[in-house]
């Protein structure tokens, strides 16, 4: 096996909200110039190798009419509608392609057709081009370009599946015009789609639901306030005061800096390890310990066993030929992020590299699973009651911080991951991993057992730019911190009706602070808003005011605020600098 792994692994990942990508992708083309630019590229470049030339010595001399025969004949089979079904597709067809262009020129068009089937359930070709020109031999890639190319210069997306109509570089399409008739009906149905998700998340049993509210959010200096639509949680019970909500998992975890390889707490579920029980690996870079074997087995499987260890991440079978390197480049690379992670004092990288990894680890297991064998433990967490929904539908809905570029932490990343299973290198885009640091950085909570530590190090960085996760204890407080995809839905409150607690491991549980009715909201607090000795009423106001501006880019409108509000609160409560907060960005946050 040469290049199949790489292929089915960078590019399963993504495999998600297949059946509304076509229209998803022409309203990108319409209102993305960055997509559109991308698009032209791709386009010349298939035109290039289109030259009559180039098409009889690197293709084996097809006739462009046999490409559109074979063409027409692709448009007329029928592309599997459930998600499962798809993935199965996908796969399979990559492996033929695979199988028979290494068959010298004969199966190059045969191969390059199972690599184009494989883009029409793909739900990012662009991508997945990307991926091909590095992983397929050069007449087999020129042959799927071409076949992308006659496709979309020759019928309308609306009139198809399959990859949807790229403009020409002269298309004259307004970054803010609206798309055609047939391709505002296609994303109406994304949008269906889209909100049928919380139709299926969360699952009933967690006694919640989501809802879209209107809430009052401080634009500018200049501007008092605007509405927006938001997500809330809300009940679909009653609860009692001290009544438990729901518990949730982990989807990813990390220490603090200063307990990272102390061997006191576990890596995985943060519990406090007591005596000498610790499971310790041989092979680790971030000298990891564990509670128990199967908090190890659940790490080594999620991301420690691609991101901190030697072993590999893959069966033996599917280590493509590829993967040449050694050990001490993957021990090097490994220790360099490790170190990286470990200075800058931070959760978010660790998080954000976590949640990757184990975007990974979904797709390798599939695959294993796929070839009859069953992997070490199971990583996908099971979110939702049904419907065709990932692990990336449940991430793209998230809100997140725009922050500053990942840049040294970045390139550190992409080798870890290259050096893991080449090709994964292709994840760690610049705009991927800043969307995902910010993710973290918003959604993130701190991790405390009974009250907090009062022996974390006091912080030398700026106010500014510490670190915040959600917790009413204070982030000194915390031992480490988690990404849930539930919990990231809860708004904040300085009068909370709801309140996380952890009962010695990173499971969330939620507890209701008050009575609550089915439909009331419930929130929590992302900071300490208990009024300290030292304080005045209007000084904690201020104080947790400029923290949740600090740490997550707003200005709370509870009613708390507005009733304990004084003169000149509302100036006094605002950072003195505003560079230093970054603007929260909501996907799909009105959908």
């Amino acid at each position: 096996m040469t290049r199949t792994t790489t292929l089915l692994t960078v590019a399963g990942i993504a495999v998600g909200s297949l059946a509304a990508y076509a229209a998803y992708f022409d309203y990108k083309r319409r209102t993305d110039s960055t997509f559109r630019r991308r698009l032209r590229k791709e386009k010349k470049r298939a035109e290039k190798s289109q030259t009559p030339s180039e098409t009889s010595a690197s293709t084996g001399g097809v006739d462009p009419k046999e490409l559109i025969s074979a063409l027409e004949k692709i448009r007329d089979e029928q592309i599997p509608t459930d998600h499962e079904e798809r993935h199965k597709y996908f796969m399979t067809q990559v492996n033929m392609g695979e199988t028979m262009s290494v068959n010298g020129p004969t199966f190059y068009m045969p191969a390059a057709l199972c690599f184009y089937r494989a883009i029409r359930v793909y739900p990012s070709p662009l991508e997945l081009i990307m991926v091909y020109e590095k992983s397929l031999s050069p007449p087999v890639f020129q042959l799927v370009m071409q076949l992308v190319n006659l496709d979309v210069s020759s019928s309308p997306s609306s009139e198809r599946e399959g990859p949807a109509s790229i403009p020409d570089e002269d298309d004259e399409l307004s970054p803010l015009g609206p798309p055609s008739e047939a391709s505002s009906q296609e994303w109406d149905k994304v949008k269906t789609r889209a909100e049928g998700y919380y139709n299926y998340f969360p699952r009933k049993n967690m006694n919640i639901a989501i809802q879209n509210v209107d809430a009052p959010q401080v634009a500018d200096e200049q501007s008092t306030g605007v509405t927006m639509r938001k997500k809330v949680v809300v009940c679909t019970k009653d609860f009692e005061p001290g009544e438990l909500i729901y518990k949730e998992e982990a989807i990813a975890t990390a220490l603090d800096a200063d307990l990272q390889g102390k061997g006191t707490h576990c890596s995985h579920c943060l519990r406090l390890i007591q005596g000498d029980t610790a499971v310790r690996p041989d092979s680790d870079r971030f000298n990891s310990v564990y509670c128990s074997e199967d908090c190890h087995v659940k790490s080594m499987t999620y991301s420690q066993g691609i991101l901190f260890t030697l072993e590999s991440p893959l069966p033996e079978q599917l280590i493509p030929e590829a993967a040449n390197f050694s050990k001490d480049e993957r021990d090097h690379a490994q220790a360099a992020f490790a170190e990286y992670i470990q200075k800058s004092g931070k959760s978010a990288p660790e998080l954000m590299a976590r949640v990757i990894a184990r975007q990974v680890s979904i797709e390798t297991a599939q695959m294993i699973t796929s070839m009859g064998q069953s992997p070490l433990a199971n990583p996908i967490a099971v979110l939702t009651d049904g419907g065709d929904y990932t692990f990336n539908d449940h991430l793209e809905r998230l809100r997140y911080l725009d922050v500053a570029p990942f840049e040294e932490g970045g390139k550190l990343f992409e080798t870890v991951l290259k050096l893991a299973i080449p090709g994964l290198e292709h994840l760690a885009t610049e705009e991927r991993l800043s969307v995902y640091l910010g993710m973290m950085a918003y959604n993130a909570f701190g991790v405390c057992f009974d009250g907090g530590r009062d022996d974390k190090p006091a912080p030398t960085a700026r106010p500014e730019d510490m670190e915040k996760t959600r917790t009413p204890y204070g982030t000194q407080k915390q031992v480490g911190a988690g990404f849930y995809f539930l919990s990231s839905y809860l708004s904040h409150s300085c009068d909370p009706s709801a309140r996380p607690f952890f009962d010695g491991t990173s499971e969330l549980h939620l507890m209701a602070t008050r009575a609550l009715k089915a439909g009331d909201q419930v929130t929590v607090a992302y900071v300490d808003v208990s009024q300290r000795d030292d304080e005045s009423v209007q000084d904690c106001r201020r104080r947790r005011r400029m923290e949740l501006a600090r740490g997550w880019a707003f200005t709370c409108t509870c009613s708390r605020c507005a009733s304990e509000a004084g003169p000149g609160d509302e100036v006094d409560s605002e950072p003195k600098d505003r560079s230093k907060v970054s603007e929260v960005v909501s996907r799909l946050e009105g959908v």
